[in-house]
Parts: C-alpha cells; sequence; structure tokens
C-alpha cells in the first residue's frame, strides 16, 4: 500500500521533473521498446513516478493489478500533476474538486467511480467498487457514500492554490481547455487546465491490468464526465491481447470508444503504434476542424510487453519502467508536427 512518508522527498523533487524528462529523453531516443517482463508504462513526465512505485510491486513478482493501484495512488496524493488529478485537482466552474477513475484487471473485471467528491484516492475507490460490488460504475454522492462505507477519509480537497485559481478563474469564467496540460511549468488556473494519469502493467505472470484517473477538465460544467472512467474510452484491457488507455478531449475519446478500438486493432495484428496511430486517425477523419485545436494520446501495451503510443498533437510523453530502466521517458509521434 501506499505510504505518503516515502514520498516527500519526491514531492520536493517534483520541481525538477521538466530537467529529469529532458534527460531521460535525450538518452533513451534512440531506443526501441523493451519486451521483458514485468513492465508498467503510463501517460505523461510525471508517469515516471507513477511507475516507480508501481515497480516495487512488479520486481517482487506481484499482480499486475496491485501494481496499477499503488502506482496511480501516487500522482493521487502528490501535487505533481499541474492539478489534474486527486487531492491537488482543479474544480468544476462551481468550486467542487470531483474525480474519476477506472481500474481493469486480467480476467476482465472493472471498476470506476465518476464525479465522486471529497476521496482523495479514486483509483483505490473503483477497485472496491470492482472487488465488493456487483457493480461497474459508481457515480457522485453514491460514490461517495460507498467509499466512506468502505472506510475511506472524507475530506475537504480544493485546495488554496486551486481554490485561488477558480476565483481568478470566475473573473472572466471563460471555458478554454488547452491541450498538454501536464508538461511544462503549467499550472491550475492558467490555460493548461485538463488532463489525467493511464497506467498499463504486465506482471511476471504476463497477466495485464489497467487504471486511470483523473479530475477532468478544470473548469468544466458541474456533472461533466469525460472518458477517464468509461471502460471501452479511457481504458480497455483484454489479456489474451493487451490492454491501452487515452488522454485529452475525453469526449471524443468516448464518442470512438477509443481504447476499445486500440485493444481490438491490436488483435487483428496492429503494433502497439500502429493501432494507437489509426485510433487517432479516426477522430481526425470524423471531426477534422476539431481535431486541429485538441488534444487526444493513446498509449498501449500487447501481450509481449512490445508497447507504443500516437496523438492529435505533439507534445504527448509516456514513460516506462522495467528491469532495464524505471525512469525511461518517450516522446510520443503525433499526427500534426512540432511547430
Amino acid at each position: 500500500m501506499y505510504n505518503r512518508r516515502k514520498f516527500i522527498k519526491i514531492s520536493a523533487a517534483g520541481a525538477s521533473l521538466a530537467a529529469l524528462s529532458k534527460s531521460a529523453i535525450a538518452k533513451t531516443v534512440a531506443l526501441k521498446p523493451e519486451t521483458t517482463l514485468p513492465i508498467v508504462i503510463s501517460t505523461w513526465d510525471f508517469g515516471i513516478y507513477a511507475n516507480k512505485e508501481a515497480w516495487k510491486t512488479l520486481v517482487k513478482g506481484g499482480r499486475a493489478l496491485d501494481a496499477i493501484e499503488a502506482g496511480a495512488r501516487v500522482p493521487e496524493e502528490l501535487d505533481i500533476t499541474n492539478g489534474t488529478v486527486g487531492r491537488t485537482g482543479t474544480p468544476d466552474r462551481d468550486g467542487h474538486v470531483t474525480l474519476d477513475s477506472c481500474i481493469m484487471d486480467e480476467f476482465g473485471n472493472c471498476g470506476s467511480v465518476a464525479a465522486m467528491e471529497n476521496i482523495a484516492h479514486p483509483i483505490s475507490v473503483a477497485r472496491m467498487v470492482m472487488e465488493r460490488t456487483p457493480h461497474v460504475m459508481l457515480v457522485g454522492e453514491g460514490a461517495t457514500q460507498f467509499a466512506v462505507e468502505q472506510g475511506m477519509k472524507k475530506e475537504k480537497l480544493l485546495t488554496p492554490k486551486a481554490e485561488k485559481a477558480w476565483k481568478e478563474w470566475l473573473k472572466t469564467a471563460k471555458y478554454s481547455p488547452v491541450m498538454n496540460v501536464e508538461n511544462g511549468s503549467n499550472r491550475p488556473g492558467g490555460k493548461y487546465n485538463h488532463d489525467t494519469i493511464g497506467m498499463l502493467a504486465i506482471d511476471a505472470k504476463g497477466n495485464i491490468s489497467g487504471g486511470c484517473t483523473t479530475s477532468g477538465m478544470a473548469f468544466k460544467m458541474h456533472g461533466r464526465v469525460g472518458d477517464s472512467p468509461i471502460i471501452g474510452a479511457g481504458l480497455y484491457v483484454d489479456n489474451e491481447v493487451g490492454g491501452a488507455t487515452s488522454t485529452g478531449v475525453g469526449e471524443e475519446v468516448i464518442r470512438n470508444v477509443g481504447s476499445f478500438l486500440v485493444v481490438e486493432l491490436m488483435r487483428q495484428g496492429l503494433s502497439p503504434e500502429d493501432a494507437c496511430k489509426e485510433a487517432v486517425n479516426r477522430i481526425i477523419k470524423k471531426k477534422p476542424e476539431t481535431a486541429k485545436n485538441i488534444q487526444v494520446g493513446f498509449l498501449a501495451i500487447n501481450k509481449k510487453g512490445e508497447y507504443g503510443a500516437y496523438a492529435i498533437q505533439p507534445g504527448f510523453s509516456y514513460a516506462v519502467a522495467n528491469a532495464q530502466t524505471q525512469d525511461l521517458l518517450i516522446k510520443g509521434k503525433s499526427h500534426y508536427p512540432a511547430q
């Protein structure tokens, strides 16, 4: 189980993430995807920290599902995500921090929560839904009530920083989400104001699990839910084939059942990167004008442990941890070139 004390130093190191990212990218740009198991991959720069925690479970021969939960709890807890995940998430337009998450194991079991308030670790609640109820998804007050009944702490999640950003936003109340919030020196309340972390892991036994967690788009309409807690959209795992997760504007991922599509394309023989690319191209084909101004990225891994990603816009990154390295960061390919 994740221990907050162990990550005080990591939290402090968050300020130097950009420097770490550049270094990691520089030394790995020529490397091909490793196929050794176990392995864990996750979206964005801060995925490095999530992967390192997940790796502690995998390296001991632990189950991929346990690694996913442990890893996802890190960005849910620490201020390393630019206000996009967990207790440091940016609120909706009414000032509520609402959290979405889902998890899926090697048996096809899955659980999720959406628009949940006052519970800091939605990934753990999603797992409880999967394992302790006959349902797949709980939402809103019902999700919070269930979490408390299961022993989770109910607490205020709106941080002073996020509240300040929200009050500043209220002066104009202009809603304009912009891509690639997770990277760079962006902060809540700026123009970079949405996204998520998606994780996929294969353990030493070759079993695959995945998870996704987010606070959603900053200043969204109260009650808005994106792709992150939707099985088949923000996350999908098939233990015979592989797994996929997504990031970016969730509405477009939902409309295309994106992660399920990526897995099915891998079933047909496409590599993880090519499957992600085809899913991105379908989004672009359906709404070419919309696609010019939004970001959607997919990350996938197949049963062999081969991984890949593809996005509409440049700037999407993903992290990899395996026996060779626990801080590998890769720039994903994109449809549109860097400016």
